[in-house]
């Protein structure tokens, strides 16, 4: 086999090693959300997004204590079930 010949071997093997890495790496990523959850009782203390449910407070971050029933973050739809002590208070299109 003479130079160019394996030059062109070479070549060829490393695009098809790119594309197998292509197509497993878009595969093991999720599509983006169809929709949103608003799952309540998981908010660390500090980490909540936007105001409490029982309208204590109307901003995000104000979580005084960890997974307490008031407080809440967006997760994908279909996630908050699977986390303990996780419930779903709404659910909110995706833009």
């Amino acid at each position: 086999m003479n130079s160019s010949a394996r030059t062109k071997t070479a070549i060829a093997s490393m695009l098809a090693a790119g594309a197998l890495l292509a197509v497993n790496t878009a595969s093991a990523v999720p599509d983006s959300p169809k929709a949103w959850e608003k799952c309540a009782g998981i908010a660390k203390t500090g980490k909540n997004d936007c105001g409490s449910l029982d309208g204590k407070h109307n901003c995000a971050g104000q979580a005084t204590t960890d997974n307490s029933a008031q407080e809440w973050v967006y997760v994908p739809e279909g996630t908050c079930e699977k986390i303990t002590g996780g419930v779903v208070a709404k659910v909110k299109p995706a833009k």
